[in-house]
């Protein structure tokens, strides 16, 4: 097996990343890409027993609190701790541009 892709392999995965690639960039990864896929090549190398598999570490089951009202906050206690607010109203930082 060689320790290369070759030159079309490395431009057909620089193409699909949607990059473009230099002729030195493509010698290099002609050389890395390789070494990551005899890597990921490993995991198939990994005995597994399809009878016992361990999902968690631990066998608990999720324990839910129940749901219970309780004392509301006094709008100014909860202003106290806002940065920027205007009336009882609390200002965030824009996200999604319009």
């Amino acid at each position: 097996m060689s320790d290369m892709l070759t030159e079309k392999e490395v431009l057909h995965v620089a193409r699909l990343a949607r990059i473009n690639l230099t002729d030195e960039e493509v010698m290099k990864y002609r050389i890395q890409l390789k070494q990551l896929l005899d890597d990921v090549d490993k995991i198939k190398d990994v005995k597994i027993d399809d009878d016992e598999q361990l999902i968690t570490p631990i066998d608990e089951k999720a324990v839910l609190r129940s749901d219970e009202a309780g004392e509301m906050l006094e709008p100014e206690d909860i202003m106290k701790n806002v940065p920027v607010s205007n009336g009882n109203f609390v200002e965030v930082p824009v996200m999604i541009n319009e």
